[in-house]
Order: structure tokens, then C-alpha cells, then sequence
């Protein structure tokens, strides 16, 4: 069922050096609004997710798709997922502020899901020119370099991203104290980005509050694929079916629960 990788791999590219990086610090006010406080949408993500759905559609007939854009603007659309079709999911530009604001940390990024699984991913970074990808299964690669997550370390040596900006006021004030004791956490407002660096081994982990499924879908099998363990924060397994709940990432499954009872542990 999967399409060819390195055609899907082609198309992203094709969209990104067509409808996205021509727009790169060339939009005019008129090109950016909001479609939520403070949630960023442009014509170019608009554009390239018009072009990825047609494109990616074609690539595998009677396959759906879910792009961000599509269910902004209507949420029902999010429901595919739960349907027997191949499911396209689509994040046309992650870190949609970034780009808007002329900085460099935006991607795009693709996965192909069945059965509420995910069988296939790509992040592609239009300005480096990088594409990872992984199918389940069989790895994950970054321009045909095997990714592999970090090694395990100990907990004051650990580096990752953490924001506390979407957990609730109590959550957000023990991560701000307990982050302390890990060597350093970041935020790039861009989730493409930061899985590149967490699956090349660059950081050890990565903690987020809300998983949409074009933010992690594809991340998150490529960080199973290069041998990291990852789970919701209370310990269920993720699917790109779930919206809630979170997601903790790290090298192991004793790094992952050294993590978790860290920051949220009583």
C-alpha cells in the first residue's frame, strides 16, 4: 500500500521550492492572518497544502487527507483519520510564526497513516535542503545518513526541548522549577526542527503538551525507527489518533521514566 518514499520525498520538495520558500520573507501584511489568537496562517501554507493534497492524492488513489489548514477550517476533517482509507496528514509550514517573522527554523512536514498507525513520515527543511524520512519498520534517514537517537545520560546531562506554555498553571510552574536540574531545554516553535535534532541524536529528549497528529505523526515514528522510546506522559502509547494527553520522548524507556517522574512526578 505505501507509495514509493522517494517520489513523496520529490513532491515535498517540488511544493516547498514552488509555494514556500519564493514567499520566505517576501509576504506582504495582507498575507499573514490569524486564524486563532496568536495561531499564524499564510498564503504560502495555504498554497502548499493545496498543491501536497492534490499531489499526495493522486500518488495513492483512494487515499485521504487530513492538512491543518483543511481542519482550521473545518475540524470534522480530523475524523478521516478513524476511517479505513490511507490517510495523508499534513503540516503544509510548521512553525508558521517563524516563517512569517523571517526566521529560518520552518519545515514541512508529511506522514502517511492506516488503522490508526503510522507507516510513514517525512520533515523536510526547505532552507537547509534536508530530508528525513522514515517507514515503519525499516529506519529512519536523513539524506541517506541513518538517524540514531542520542544515548542514554544521566539526567543533569540531559539537553532537550521543553516549553511550558501550553500545560496548565500548575503543571507549567513545577516544569519551570524541576527543568532546572536537566543541563538545558529550549523551544525552536517548530516541531520539524526539533525532531531533526532529537533524532540525529543532537538532544536527548523532547516534551510536548498538545500532539496534533501533522505536528508528531511522522517525528514520532522516526524516533521509534532511530531507537528512541517515547509514550504519552502518563505511560499510554501514542497514536496519531490521539489529540490530548502529551508526549515524552527519550533515548530509552528507563530515561523516559527518569524523565517523566522528574517533571511530573508529586
Amino acid at each position: 500500500m505505501l507509495p514509493d518514499i522517494d517520489r513523496v520525498s520529490t513532491i515535498i520538495r517540488e511544493v516547498a521550492e514552488t509555494e514556500i520558500l519564493p514567499r520566505f520573507r517576501h509576504l506582504a501584511t495582507a498575507d499573514i492572518r490569524e486564524k486563532g489568537p496568536g495561531d499564524l496562517v499564510t498564503v504560502a501554507d495555504e498554497a502548499s497544502e493545496v498543491a501536497l493534497t492534490r499531489r499526495l492524492a493522486d500518488l495513492l488513489p483512494g487515499s485521504v487527507v487530513i492538512g491543518e489548514e483543511a481542519t482550521a477550517a473545518d475540524i470534522t476533517v480530523l475524523d478521516r483519520i478513524h476511517g479505513d482509507d490511507p490517510v495523508w496528514i499534513i503540516d503544509p509550514i510548521d512553525g508558521t510564526s517563524n516563517f512569517a517573522a523571517g526566521k529560518q527554523h520552518f519545515g514541512v512536514i508529511v506522514a502517511l497513516a492506516a488503522g490508526g498507525e503510522t507507516l510513514a513520515g517525512w520533515i523536510h527543511d526547505p532552507l537547509g535542503g534536508r530530508m528525513a524520512v522514515a517507514e515503519k519498520g525499516q529506519g529512519a534517514w536523513l539524506d541517506g545518513a541513518r538517524l540514531r537517537t542520542a544515548p542514554a545520560s544521566e539526567l543533569p546531562e540531559m539537553t532537550g526541548v521543553l516549553s511550558s506554555r501550553y500545560f496548565d498553571a500548575s503543571t507549567r510552574e513545577r516544569l519551570e522549577g524541576r527543568k532546572l536540574r536537566l543541563a538545558r531545554t529550549f523551544s525552536l516553535g517548530c516541531a520539524a526542527h526539533e525532531y531533526l535534532k532529537l533524532n540525529a541524536g543532537e538532544t536527548h529528549f523532547s516534551i510536548y503538551r498538545r500532539i496534533m497528529p501533522w505536528d508528531h505523526a511522522a517525528g514520532a515514528l522516526m524516533h521509534a525507527e532511530a531507537g528512541g522510546y517515547h509514550a504519552r506522559i502518563d505511560g499510554t502509547p501514542y497514536s496519531p489518533t490521539q489529540r490530548d494527553g502529551g508526549l515524552l520522548l527519550a533515548p530509552d524507556r528507563a530515561s523516559w521514566t527518569a524523565l517523566r517522574d522528574l517533571l511530573f512526578g508529586e
